[in-house]
């Protein structure tokens, strides 16, 4: 009698929610973390930084500094675009990686995630059309599914988006804007090479399209080259996206959004509507860190940890998986990118792995209009070596299992 009673009430507040909440999904990503709890869960499955690199004791000191030094102001309101010294900071960074960038060009957000949201808002009606790589971050297709938005797309490989099929797409159904995600892809860990940045820039021109360029990893880069954003080559076209969730921690929910003036203004009175503004204590402690010159060497000792923790997912994979399981070599972030024998179901295979204890994400999640069956997203970051090896080892069991 009491389930029934709870269902009906669930249905009369059900018919009352808006469409755009009709349309909203729960990321299985989040329902995987819940699993967490379990000691002996092994988890490749999320997206999270290392605890181990959190700068606790750097929190602190620039917590007491900001507190002693200016209290009554990280504890009030704040403006919404953001608190000003640390605006400034971001402009010159941006500067420095060869974007034209001022302060009135940024905006804090409550992490990258936040962003995406407010494209949403600002640009997606029912039925608009979003270009999106084959596969894509979960997260986005969560944010703009919801305000209804329908996707074409092209395939990542090995260089990341293919700008002839970008273009193709685009051809045949116009879309407001390309996601596109350059470095250390999420879930595909491949990086977009400079002349793919160019094209694809070159696409949305000619199709008058924006690009919204999602940049999460790219200082998480353990080797190679890195190149120059694609708001260096047209900031009057990219919405610019990054965070300080891999480098600082994902809990201070902090991150910023750099584009034209004018939307950013448009975005300002979302973030108004939203949440008023992002906390003014969590900036003035990151402004702190980062006005000191923290933020350099603490990068580098992140990049040595999770260079150490990919190359160690890597062999244990080449010695337990069986033939036939291929995967890349990311040359940063924090995610490898399986293909599975034909045949193969991660969405199947994720029940058989947790019963062994292993948590990864199936892959087909991130395709936007289906596909992807064979293919699974690993986690190398959160996971210390050993309990890699193990992971990796129980995972390559069932892979064999599977196989028969």
């Amino acid at each position: 009698m009491e389930a029934n009673a709870a269902d009906q009430m669930a249905a009369q507040w059900s018919q009352r929610y808006s469409q755009c909440a009709g349309r909203m999904t729960s990321s299985i990503i989040r329902e995987i973390l819940k699993m967490m709890a379990d000691p002996e869960l092994i988890p490749f499955s999320g997206g999270m930084p290392a605890p181990e690199v959190f700068p606790v004791q750097a929190f602190q000191e620039a917590s007491q500094r900001v507190l002693e030094a200016q209290g009554p102001v990280a504890l009030q309101y704040g403006v919404t675009e953001g608190y000003p010294p640390l605006r400034q900071f971001l402009a010159q960074r941006m500067q420095e990686m060869g974007v034209r960038c001022a302060p009135e060009n940024i905006l804090i957000i409550n992490g990258s995630q936040q962003a995406l949201d407010f494209i949403g808002k600002l640009f997606v009606d029912p039925g608009d059309r979003v270009l999106t790589g084959n596969p894509t971050y979960l997260g986005a297709l969560q944010s703009w599914g919801g305000y209804g938005a329908r996707y074409a797309t092209a395939t990542v490989d090995a260089q990341g988006m293919r700008p002839d099929e970008a273009e193709a797409a685009l051809a045949s159904h116009p879309a407001k804007f390309l996601y596109v995600l350059p470095n250390f892809h999420n879930p595909a860990g491949v990086t977009l090479s400079r002349q793919r940045r160019e094209q694809l820039v070159e696409v949305a021109s000619k199709h008058n399209a924006f690009i919204v360029e999602d940049d999460p990893y790219g200082e998480l880069r353990f080797e190679g080259e890195a190149q120059p954003p694609m708001a260096a080559l047209d900031p009057d076209r990219v919405l610019y996206l990054s965070t300080f969730s891999k480098t600082l921690s994902p809990g201070i929910r902090l991150g910023w959004i750099a584009g034209p003036k004018p939307v950013i203004d448009k975005m300002v009175q979302i973030k108004q509507a939203s949440d008023l503004h992002t906390s003014v204590f969590v900036q003035m402690i990151a402004y702190d860190l980062c006005s000191r010159g923290f933020l350099p060497g603490h990068i580098r000792h992140i990049q040595d940890v999770y260079r150490e923790r990919r190359d160690a997912m890597l062999a244990a994979m080449k010695a337990s998986f069986p033939q036939g399981v291929t995967w890349n070599k990311p040359e940063g972030g924090l995610f490898l990118w399986l293909q599975l024998p034909a045949g193969l179901d991660g969405m199947a295979l994720l029940k058989q792995s947790l019963k062994a204890k292993v948590a990864f994400v199936p892959g087909q999640v991130f395709y936007p209009n289906g596909g992807g069956e064979n293919t699974l997203r690993l986690n190398f970051s959160a996971v210390a070596p050993p309990a890699i090896r193990e992971g990796i080892q129980r995972l390559g069991g069932v892979l064999r299992e599977a196989l028969g």
